[in-house]
């Protein structure tokens, strides 16, 4: 079958990444990359060579771009996803999928409505390292699942992004920001969210970038940058998880899943790749048994081409608008049981998506 021709929308930091990967990628080529910032677009497209730069306008009118890669900002992507399906494209979303879930329902509503498939950043957790722990976890490797602990807790990324503004903004927030790639995980692993209780709190309310020409600027804090949250799950699983940009001392990419038998530590869910350690109650050592992941080598980007692998075999993407939009309301939740004090129930499901098969490669040609 023929690689699927693609097109992004958004020349922003994050499009290196994903450029450098589905440009090498059999499954896809990419067309066209637009921008706003017509500069920015070209620029890309000389570095990745790319055939063609505009605006998005320009390649949402293409007919022959069938997908549209969505690396917009945050307050954008519900706008830039409906006017994609709207044009009869699918569209891959960097997280959040929206802003929140009325946003995310009006997608639902759009892709219906288009016959078209939505995917959903992060797609991390289909990589070598996440999937080795859900294997295990499978294969009860740590008994009966009993609960989780995950932690992401840094000073913030305005010491290092050049235009970390939206970062700090609705859509943003070590929530927002994070909390995508963590939430995705203990979906995976413990299925839907039931309810959330939440505590929140704010050190600043102005940051200072500092890197890049807008060296030095101040820019307003909107949401809040610390945030410790108790997630209920629809099994009777539980998990504490930290989000905060308020620390000076990093402590980041911790997901541990607890068991009946033992635990394990997963690799941090926002890389694809590294080692994992199991402790078993009955194994007599407080040490652990070291595992490494095992499965094909990834990284982002990778989750658009198993979204074109999944369409051309009329199945369901792992990395789902139900996923995406499940995720989006437990982030909302969160926010808002942080405001109230209140324990808020959630209301969407989903089902955690199936396994990635140890051969599956995600470079090659559609078919193969």
């Amino acid at each position: 079958m023929a690689a699927m021709k693609i097109g992004v929308i958004g020349a922003g930091v994050i499009s290196e990444q994903y450029l450098e990967n589905l440009t090498k990628a059999a499954a896809v080529t990419v067309e066209m990359i637009a921008d706003l910032d017509l500069g920015r677009s070209e620029q890309r497209a000389k570095q990745y060579g790319i055939p063609h730069f505009g605006t998005p306008e320009q390649l949402l009118a293409r007919e022959d771009i069938e997908l549209v890669v969505n690396l917009t900002i945050p307050k954008a992507h519900e706008e830039v996803t409906v006017a994609a399906l709207k044009a009869g494209k699918h569209v891959w979303s960097e997280k959040p999928l929206a802003l929140d879930t009325a946003a995310a329902n009006r997608i639902r509503k759009q892709a219906k409505e288009s016959n078209r498939d939505v995917g959903c950043a992060p797609d991390t957790f289909l990589g070598p390292g996440i999937q080795t722990g859900l294997r295990l976890i499978k294969e009860g490797k740590i008994g009966k699942v009993t609960g989780a602990t995950t932690a992401f807790e840094v000073s913030g990324p305005e010491s290092w992004h050049p235009n970390p503004d939206f970062l700090y903004a609705k859509g943003g927030g070590p929530i927002f920001d994070m909390g995508p790639y963590y939430l995705t995980a203990l979906v995976c692993a413990l299925g839907p969210v039931t309810q959330v209780v939440a505590r929140s709190s704010q050190a600043r309310d102005f940051r200072v970038i500092g890197s890049g020409p807008r060296q030095g600027e101040k820019f307003p804090v909107e949401v809040p940058t610390n945030v410790l949250a108790l997630i209920d799950f629809a099994g009777g699983e539980a998990a504490q998880s930290s989000f905060s940009f308020d620390t000076a001392r990093p402590r980041a990419g911790i997901l541990e899943i607890h068991g009946t038998e033992g635990s394990i530590v997963i690799p941090d869910p926002n890389m694809h790749e590294g080692s994992l350690q199991l402790f078993r109650i009955d194994s007599g050592s407080w040490e652990p048994e070291e595992i490494a992941c095992v499965g094909e080598v990834m990284a982002r980007g990778v989750g658009v081409v198993d979204m074109v692998h999944a369409i051309a075999r009329g199945k369901r993407p792992r990395a789902d608008i139900e996923l995406a939009a499940h995720v989006v309301e437990i982030m909302q939740s969160l926010e808002e049981a942080a405001r109230s004090g209140k324990v808020v129930k959630i209301e969407s499901t989903t089902t955690s998506p199936e396994l990635v098969d140890v051969d599956f490669n995600p470079w090659i040609s559609v078919g193969k």
